[in-house]
């Protein structure tokens, strides 16, 4: 029988989370149950001995579900099991992979699986944040090759006083609900909705958090340690070798700057990234010319593959683009670190649909249409936490075509999930209420182009269409989202960001709001050592850009429209 270890960590006065392994799931390479108050989750990590061959991404697999039975429930329909993930343990995934992912060592490609049950539900603790605990100290006990541990806490604001991992009562006064995950040293993923909150409250409830995640990475180590020293994972990473990443380098000269300094557009950008990558595979590799007799080879004479080659003019792009912007201030599109790209907007663009409006900013474009309903068209809900119907939501839609892309159409997947629910958390806070507008709301967001911030471009067209619909909204909202690029000297923090500027940047921190303030953000940050010096300049610059947006926004439509669209259902409330 394995040993038992069990600990307690206090995150806050009078409050604690039990760690627990040793007695379930043995046959895991780690495994944990966490607990706050009555509700715990088993929390498993599992890593793969080998690489799949030809394996060129890291795959990491995190499953949060909540078992019925762990609030004394029995599911609903005819089959009477769990089935589909529902939206809130899809969301649950999403904000313990987001904490993980970025601190998974370079080159380690053998495939992890994290899987998360909810074993025991009690109504006031929910368990998402408990989930990224537990499954911190798993990995931990697993041995695996992260830079953890890492906690995630819930942050509540209730009458002025922040309230770490406030219970489910307290979360319903709230004026904040801020999940934020970090190191001892360095905060990873933010997640939430507020109220209009200042950029500097928003910093205040960052500033609360860390101090509870200092305290819980700390426990986890203790808990770690007392049960025993914990073998590394063995592997052999899988990196470009430094001696091709040079001899591209070489072969290139300034081409590569050239390309990124040329007029933009999406298309002609990455035609010529592939034609540079073809032109670097032909000096190292030949080429396959029939007529003269001639095949690519496989390898270079030191091994280097082609999918290596093109790896490495991936990487020299990364630092030629980074220090242009470092050094420049220039972008790959030509603006200032703080400008935002073109935008047009029309409503009123479908004529049969309740409410509608495009939002076109660059190369990013979202149709939005606004459906109202009565109370038989309301979001039911069953779920162990939550059975409060939903009046309003938000569907985003990203069909391949929206980037010139071939796949199958499929179910929505968590990306758009993720980007739906961040969008409508946005909008929330500025519907009517029940009582004035007894209306049930849909919006869909089709995402009809896209080269970065197609969520945030989904709030703006949201809100919009709302107002098109006659929707009486307090206030428009408006997105943006936010860049950074940082060498540990210098740092660019970059307004409404492309997406390959997400992509090889460091920073992806999408922030939406109402001239007042703040009503949602979204941030996975993939650096250690972020100031709250340029966290605050980041959400000041956010705010210059928000109140750029809701200018050219206001222009089109200023507030909602008097009337509701002939075709909307028509309700009459009797006092």
């Amino acid at each position: 029988m394995s040993k038992t270890t069990i600990r307690e960590i206090e995150f806050a006065p009078g409050r604690t989370i039990t760690l627990e392994t040793g007695r379930l799931a043995k046959q895991a390479n780690g495994s944990v149950v966490a607990r706050l108050g009555d509700t715990m989750v088993l929390c498993t990590a599992v890593i793969a001995k080998d690489v799949r061959e030809g394996q060129g991404f890291f795959p990491l697999t995190v499953d949060y579900r909540e078992k019925y039975s762990a609030g004394g429930k029995i599911p609903g329909g005819f089959i009477k099991r769990e089935g589909r993930p529902t939206d809130k343990e899809v969301l649950s995934s999403r904000l313990v992979d987001r904490a993980l992912r970025p601190l998974f060592a370079e080159g380690f490609y053998h495939e992890v699986q994290v899987i998360i049950y909810v074993i025991s539900a009690d109504p006031e603790n929910d368990a998402d944040v408990l989930a990224g605990i537990g499954a911190s100290a798993a990995l931990m006990l697993a041995g695996a090759p992260f830079d953890g541990p890492i906690a995630e806490v819930r942050v509540g604001r209730v009458n002025g006083e922040y309230i770490v991992n406030p219970t489910i009562q307290q979360l319903e006064e709230s004026d904040i609900d801020l999940i934020v995950a970090g190191k001892e040293d360095a905060l990873v993923m933010v997640e939430g909705e507020m109220e209009e909150i200042s950029e500097e409250e928003m910093v205040e409830a960052l500033d609360v958090a860390h101090e509870a995640i200092k305290v819980l990475c700390r426990g986890q180590r203790d808990f770690v340690a007392e049960h025993g020293p914990v073998e590394p994972f063995a592997y052999e990473p899988i990196v470009t070798p430094p001696a091709l990443v040079e001899r591209v380098r070489e072969l290139l000269g300034p081409r590569m700057a050239e390309h990124l300094r040329a007029p933009y557009d999406k298309a002609s950008f990455y035609d010529g990234i592939d034609a540079i990558k073809e032109e670097v595979l032909t000096a190292l590799l030949g080429q396959d010319d029939p007529e003269a007799g001639t095949t690519r080879a496989d390898a270079t004479p030191e091994g280097w593959t082609a999918g290596q080659i093109k790896d490495a003019v991936s990487q020299v792009e990364k630092e030629v683009m980074r220090e242009m912007i470092l050094s420049e201030h220039r972008r790959l599109d030509g603006r200032r670190l703080d400008e935002i790209r073109d935008i047009w907007a029309e409503v009123g663009y479908l004529p049969r649909v309740h409410g509608s409006a495009i939002f076109t900013r660059g190369e990013t474009q979202v149709l939005a249409s606004v459906t109202l309903g009565t109370k038989k068209d309301v979001q039911a809900v069953d779920q162990i936490f939550d059975t409060t119907d939903r009046r309003f939501y938000l569907h985003y839609s990203f069909p391949p075509f929206c980037t010139g892309e071939v796949k199958f159409l499929r179910g929505a997947s968590r990306r758009e999930i993720g980007h739906g629910f961040l969008a409508e958390r946005a909008l929330a806070p500025m519907l009517p209420s029940e009582e004035a507008f007894p209306y049930t709301i849909r919006i869909n967001a089709d995402v009809l182009e896209s080269n970065g911030s197609s969520s945030m471009a989904s709030v703006c067209s949201g809100s919009l269409a709302l107002m098109d619909a006659g929707v009486p909204i307090k206030k428009a909202v408006a997105g943006i989202a936010m860049g950074l690029i940082s060498d540990g000297q210098r740092t660019a923090v970059l307004s409404d960001i492309l997406g390959t500027e997400d992509h090889l940047g460091d920073m992806d921190f999408k922030v939406t709001g109402t001239r007042d303030g703040i009503t949602a953000c979204q941030m996975d940050i993939k650096i250690a050592g972020l100031s709250r010096e340029i966290l605050l300049q980041a959400l000041e610059q956010a705010r210059a850009g928000r109140h750029h947006i809701l200018d050219i926004m206001d222009s089109v439509l200023d507030r909602p429209r008097p009337n509701l669209s002939p075709y909307a259902p028509r309700l009459t409330q009797i006092t």
